[in-house]
């Protein structure tokens, strides 16, 4: 199972990011635990600067717009 944290103030670019990641592991039948982070302090500790970001694992993985399916598809690969 992959834990996935999604990392923004729950902006648009934030909420379409966390359904696209939840719609291609479901697609793929991958077990996910989904979790938005929105404290800025927890998101700062990441590292991340720019929103949303995403991180897999304890592992930042991405920061800043939407990303597209094949990103979120070799994330959960």
């Amino acid at each position: 199972m992959k834990d996935i944290k999604v990392l923004g103030s729950g902006c648009a670019n934030c909420e379409t990011t966390a359904k696209l990641i939840a719609e291609v592991a479901r697609a793929k039948s991958i077990e996910i635990t989904i979790e938005k982070v929105q404290d800025m302090g927890a998101i700062l500790s990441y590292g991340v600067m720019s929103t949303p970001g995403v991180v897999v694992d304890g592992k930042v993985v991405h920061a800043g717009g939407v990303p597209d399916r094949k990103k979120i598809e070799a994330w959960l690969a």
